[in-house]
């Protein structure tokens, strides 16, 4: 072993953004996946940027190094061989190894993308692996290594490569297809943590003198078996001969018993979430193996935006003085999640930037930090020096809802009202809101924010647009359309740019998944709706056509899921403000005439908390604030909810509990196992489970998207089965989503036919 992490008292961070401040490694994937530049081309921007990266993170006392090109549980799933045979159907790599990298991805014309999901309770999205008995584990990629040693020639003198840990990966993973019933990717450990130890004897000798490996998967609960498998793992690891210093890192929540297996292996050092869980500190010291270790406190939160509390952190991190081996301070995990320098923002609100920390702020947080606890002074700390704008009204308004303002008439009775009123078919046909954002869509937005076009000008645009995608959903024959969204650059910060309370950013992007960057509102104080915001454009797409045109809406646990939250008082009184919000604008769509209005819930299981035990506390509220925001809906008007990308079995009763008449949910990339959730606690409302897979280039053929409608048919009742796709189209082109949504009506009349047959 080498080196240490930082003397006796250091700062660090535990990773970094890698999209680039202004999206460079986005717009490079994206030229080279459409054959506009070549893989030279990539991989001189990922550089640029890593280079960027290390130079930036140069005031610290030890660098991660990671960067990738589009998903770091997808790097382990390369570095390690685990590639599914659908992406080898010769046995072997077809392409370069970047290609293949990229199919998993995004798939391909023959094989479906890896599966996807959310990572932890936070907005990025990881592609899941697949795991069975014969999976190839051998380390088929150095790439780790070679990323060591081009820090080491760019003068950094400390890296740390950053790398999700065996046990981790392995739980994170799901059972392959051709795996036998009731095998565990856990099985395959041993094997894996081998692979791992190669991989730490190749690092050393690149010049890493510690390795981060991410195990957060134990913030959730974990059983018998899978702590010991980590103490296993972990010995093992610390067992290989000349090998870098291992910290294990515990991000986003309360370790529970891991700590003690991890304290007491032979790992160096433990990196701890103390914003998330600051109870934490207070078990530090009933820990004596620590007093051997460094513990890297996480003092500084790496997915909010606020500036720390420097005081508070520095009291903090004083309490584990003498019961650690060294101390060094950080964040409390990757600043993967926050934008690049609010130091850019010029449009923002001083008083709210005067409360505001990036990752280049957060950096400058952790150094002060370092050198206040080496010198034992005090840091100057002006967190909170700006006061959160405040309005009674809408307070008042809050405190004075009552039980029956969450509620609406039984469901029978609604969805009679609704069928007598919309009359629409079995098996209906939709999407879920937007249409491609074509380059002409987002000029206009461009110059009409710029001033170029006036008021006048972007409506007619925009009326042309909507009238386009009207008439090409009622050419391919859907039985419920959308406006398509032309004039929403985002689902959350479209509601955000209308909604008092909110700010939103220029640059303030943060990677997704992939290329998918996101421009997270901040929610930074009291919220209310002055005046209409979707219902003009709502009413005009309506007057185009004869079918019933949904009012689309973003929910309350989405708008705060997806945005920077303000952290001064409860969640779930924030989000009642939100849906109070909305429930004026579906008063106001139905005063136009909207038969459907959908409250988009997307992230629903996204902010459920690691821990089972805290979980009623979290659906209580964000139930209750999508009821609030629905609760007022007449029992003619159907209400939708959206949800996609999340393990639901988790909320399966929650989102029984929204009371949506219909509800529609990713279902195609995961082949409908959202169906034997849904089966077990017997859901009799209306349910939409995707069938076309819109996170991927790929077009499904016909008799694709017939198989999966006729696995839900299995479960849900034509009557109440919806077809449409898993999510929003905005990111595809119109020359897919047009095939694809034809392939889809045509599947889905077929199924109608066979439904209405059954039925006679």
């Amino acid at each position: 072993m080498s080196g240490a992490l930082s003397g006796p008292i250091g700062a660090t961070v535990l990773g970094y953004p890698r999209i680039g401040p202004r999206r460079e490694l986005k717009k490079a994937l994206e030229a080279y996946w459409k054959g506009a530049s070549s893989a030279d081309e990539l991989a001189q921007v990922a550089a640029d940027l890593r280079a960027r990266t290390y130079r930036e993170l140069a005031g610290l006392d030890s660098q991660p190094i990671s960067g990738s090109y589009y998903d770091h549980v997808l790097d382990v799933t390369a570095m390690v061989d685990a590639v599914p045979p659908r992406f080898r159907p010769h046995g072997r790599r077809e392409g370069t190894a970047l290609d293949e990298y990229f199919a998993m991805a995004r798939g391909t014309a023959t094989a479906a993308p890896l599966e996807m999901t959310k990572w932890f309770d936070t907005n990025y999205h990881y592609l899941v692996p697949e795991i069975g008995p014969d999976t190839p584990l051998r380390l088929a990629d150095e790439t780790p290594v070679e990323r060591v040693r081009e820090a080491v020639a760019a003068g950094v003198t400390a890296p740390r490569p950053a790398l999700v840990g065996p046990v981790t990966y392995l739980l994170l993973a799901k059972a392959a297809d051709e795996a036998p019933e009731g095998f565990s990717p856990l099985a395959r450990l041993d094997e894996l943590v081998e692979v791992y130890a190669q991989l730490l004897a190749k690092l050393a000798d690149a010049g890493a003198a510690w390795v981060q490996l991410e195990e957060s998967a134990f913030v959730a609960d974990r059983g018998d078996e899978e702590l010991a498998a980590l103490r296993r793992a972990h010995d093992r690891l610390s067992g290989t001969p000349d090998r870098p210093r291992i910290l294990v890192t515990f991000s986003y929540g309360d370790p529970g018993p891991a700590l003690d297996e991890v304290a007491d292996s032979r790992v160096d050092g433990i990196a701890l979430d103390l914003v998330t869980a600051p109870q934490l500190a207070d078990r530090v010291p009933a820990l004596p193996a620590l007093r051997e270790k460094t513990v890297v406190a996480g003092l500084v939160d790496g997915r909010n935006v606020w500036r720390a509390d420097l005081a508070g952190a520095l009291s903090r991190a004083a309490t584990l003085l003498g019961s650690v081996g060294d101390l060094a301070v950080s964040t409390s995990c990757s600043l993967l999640h926050v934008p690049y320098d609010v130091t850019v923002e010029s449009t923002l609100d001083p008083t709210v930037v005067a409360r505001l920390a990036f990752a280049r702020q957060k950096l400058d947080e952790v150094v002060t930090l370092g050198e206040a606890l080496r010198s034992g002074t005090r840091p100057s700390d002006a967190a909170g020096s700006a006061a959160v704008a405040v309005d009674e009204a809408v307070r008042a308004r809050v405190a004075a809802v009552a039980p029956g303002d969450r509620e609406r008439p039984e469901y029978l009775v609604r969805a009679k009202a609704q069928q007598e009123r919309l009359g629409l078919p079995p098996l209906p046909t939709t999407t879920i809101g937007s249409f491609p954002q074509t380059p002409n869509v987002r000029r206009t937005r461009a110059d009409w924010a710029n001033g170029r076009i006036d008021d006048a000008e972007y409506t007619r645009r925009m009326r042309s647009e909507i009238e386009r995608v009207i008439r090409l959903q009622e050419a391919i024959g859907l039985d419920v359309l959308v406006h398509g969204e032309p004039e929403r650059n985002d689902m959350v910060q479209y509601f955000a740019d209308n909604l008092p309370g909110f700010a939103t950013t220029e640059l303030g992007w943060v990677q997704s998944y992939g290329s998918r960057c996101v421009r997270p509102p901040i929610l930074h104080g009291d919220v209310s709706r002055p005046e209409p915001i979707t219902v003009d454009w709502a009413r005009y797409a309506q007057s185009l056509s004869s079918k019933p045109v949904k009012g689309m809406l973003t929910g309350p646990v989405t708008i705060l899921a997806w945005s920077f939250v303000r952290d001064d008082q409860p969640l779930g009184r924030t989000a009642d403000q939100v849906a109070l919000a909305l429930r004026d604008e579906i008063a106001d769509l139905e005063a136009a005439g909207i038969g459907i209005v959908q409250v988009d819930e997307a992230a629903l299981r996204e902010l459920l908390p690691p821990r089972r035990a805290d979980w009623a506390a979290y659906l209580d509220w964000a139930v209750g604030s999508f009821r609030l925001a629905t609760g007022g809906a007449s029992e003619e008007t159907q209400v939708h909810t959206h949800l996609c990308y999340s393990e639901f079995g988790d909320v399966i009763d929650a989102i029984d509990g929204l009371d949506a008449d219909v509800t529609t949910i990713e279902a195609a990339r995961s082949r409908m196992e959202v169906l034997a959730d849904l089966e077990a606690i017997g859901y009799s409302r209306g349910v939409g489970p995707g069938v076309y897979d819109i996170h991927s280039p790929r077009v499904p053929e016909r008799e694709e998207i017939a198989a999966l409608i006729a696995e839900a048919q299995r479960v849900v009742p034509g009557d109440r089965l919806w077809v449409n796709p898993d999510c929003g189209l905005k990111t595809r082109g119109y020359e897919e989503v047009e095939a694809t949504l034809r392939a889809m009506v045509e599947a889905a009349r077929a199924a109608r036919l066979r439904h209405r047959g059954t039925r006679r």
